[in-house]
């Protein structure tokens, strides 16, 4: 599993891609109906970023679909983790010349098309793939996973629907590249790093160490925050036996130490609501350090799901019915 997915597959998997043969026909189609009017032509670097909303969502989105893999990034001006993961897929949009198009869309405009998607937190990214939407992950995701997913997107759009990208214009102005190309570098880019090739790598207590360094010398991190919350979680849960812990959970309902263990699976497993369902029923069946145990993991797991996720939010309302 990959940490920073917690609500979604981690992976995408672009095996599963419904229709595949018919969504790949309409592509040819349209490449060819493109082709017989004079084609899109080159485009500029600044080209493959675009905002969209509900009104050009079928032109800019579906319709391009059909000729380049579209990667959308839902966001919004309050979202801090918006904030940390829009300029990477910003830059990496340039860096991949032209093999997929980054369209941005802010969920406070366009609450229509977050429905639509299923949206649950943001930041979030989906790809559309001749018509085709896919999953690809939610969250403040590290540089590396988000690589590992654009080339699997990337190589699959091409071998299966046969879409090439589109053609960036070489001689276009490099100031305008420069301008998505560079983000602004933090002073911790090389410890976060180094913490996402820990989770890769299943070394857990390892990435736990690295975003524990980070958030050492700056405590308000938010991505060494998440990144901190996620592999402590999966630190706790490798060497559990699942069996056992769900006998044990359900056969000592009143024990804080067994259900806050069965939460903890529940989470890794991507069953949010029970985690947090069991974590709240347990707080209001128990007293003393038992009940402080149970409210203190439900904290930590909602710094694995994030603060802006609608399911913390309702979690948060009954765990003060529970407490009050």
């Amino acid at each position: 599993m990959q940490p920073r997915n917690m609500s979604m597959s981690g992976v995408v998997d672009l095996a599963a891609v419904k229709a595949a043969q018919e969504a790949k026909a309409k592509a040819e189609q349209a490449r060819a109906e493109a082709a017989r009017q004079g084609g899109v032509g080159a485009v500029s670097p600044a080209d493959l970023v675009i905002d969209v909303d509900e009104a050009g969502f079928e032109r800019d989105v579906i319709q391009r679909s059909a000729e380049v893999p579209v990667v959308i990034d839902f966001w919004a001006e309050w979202c801090e983790p918006c904030k940390q993961l829009s300029p990477v897929l910003e830059r990496l949009a340039v860096e991949y010349d032209g093999r997929f198009l980054l369209a941005k869309i802010d969920v406070d405009a366009n609450q229509m098309l977050m429905q639509q998607f299923g949206v649950q937190g943001i930041p979030a990214v989906f790809a559309v793939v001749a018509g085709q939407a896919l999953p690809l992950f939610q969250g403040a995701a590290g540089e590396t996973q988000i690589r590992q997913t654009l080339d699997q997107l990337v190589q699959v759009a091409e071998q299966r629907f046969g879409l090439t990208g589109l053609t960036v214009d070489p001689q276009a102005d490099p100031g305008e590249r420069a301008e998505v190309v560079e983000p602004s570098v933090g002073p911790y880019d090389a410890l976060l790093e180094a913490a996402v090739g820990a989770l890769d790598a299943g070394d857990f207590g390892g990435a736990v160490r690295a975003y524990q360094n980070v958030l050492a010398d700056d405590p308000g991190n938010t991505e060494a925050k998440l990144g901190l919350a996620q592999a402590e979680l999966l630190h706790r849960v490798q060497d559990m036996d699942p069996q056992q812990v769900r006998k044990d959970a359900a056969e000592k309902p009143g024990d804080a130490r067994a259900q806050i263990a069965a939460a903890d699976l529940d989470l890794v497993g991507g069953h949010v609501e029970d985690a947090f369902g069991r974590l709240i029923d347990t707080v209001a069946l128990t007293a003393g350090d038992e009940r402080d145990a149970a409210r203190l993991r439900l904290l930590e797991l909602f710094e694995v799901v994030g603060p802006d996720d609608p399911r913390v939010t309702a979690a948060r309302r009954a765990l003060a019915r529970a407490l009050f």
